[in-house]
């Protein structure tokens, strides 16, 4: 499985048969400024929730690649009002789909559109796919929650925001890793605005101090998911 980092929460993971788009922000990114988001294919989307760094370039990747979108009924409702058809909402529980099962998970954050309508709730994912299980935070603060996971994956990767202020840090991501009983975390959610910027020596640092390992791919580079 591959690996492929946009910037902010945006990142895709590909297999030999589907490839999975997340959280779609790039234009905005002055971070992503090289990546060509005409390029960028996806058979679906998926949506944490509905603030503009994560939906910002939702409509129209959708629309180019006609990929289905998963999401809250909430975003789904908006996105129908801007011609997106192709979609597959969800809450909170677990959906069979043809390249494996997803379930949506809570974060504790908020969730609004970018019109200012309500985003429903903020949501996670964790997917079983291709063999193996991977757990995607969303935009979240540390929550006993995640100690559910553990009892129900054995997560081989966790994706966590450690840019702090609005979500996790890079301290409470290690607590979260704990939670969820995952040792390799890739981080995202950071350095996309100055109050979310972190030091990448420090942060990688915390992470060997509790015995894992953080994984902070550049934008735009793409790694593999042994």
């Amino acid at each position: 499985m591959k690996y492929t980092y946009f910037g902010q929460s945006c990142f895709l993971l590909e297999t030999a048969t589907v490839k999975l788009l997340f959280d779609p922000f790039i234009k905005g990114n002055p971070l992503a400024k090289d990546v060509d988001i005409e390029k960028i294919e996806a058979d679906y989307i998926l949506v944490s929730h509905g603030h503009g760094d994560h939906v910002a370039d939702l409509v129209e990747i959708a629309k180019r690649t006609g990929a289905k979108v998963i999401c809250m009924p909430e975003i789904a409702a908006w996105l129908q009002n801007q011609g997106v058809t192709n979609i597959h909402e969800m809450n909170i529980g677990k959906f069979k789909f043809d390249f494996g099962s997803v379930r949506m998970v809570t974060a504790t954050h908020s969730s609004s559109l970018p019109d200012g309508s309500y985003g429903g709730n903020p949501a996670g994912y964790v997917l079983d796919i291709d063999g193996k299980q991977i757990y995607f935070a969303g935009d979240t603060g540390l929550t006993l929650d995640m100690k559910l996971l553990a009892e129900l994956y054995q997560l081989e990767y966790a994706i966590m925001p450690i840019g702090g202020n609005y979500t996790m840090d890079a301290e409470d991501a290690t607590i979260a890793a704990d939670y969820v009983n995952c040792h390799k975390v890739i981080g995202v959610h950071y350095d996309s605005f100055p109050v979310i910027a972190i030091d990448k020596y420090t942060a990688t640092e915390i992470f060997k101090r509790a015995q894992k390992q953080l994984l902070l791919p550049e934008i735009g580079e793409t790694i593999e998911l042994a």
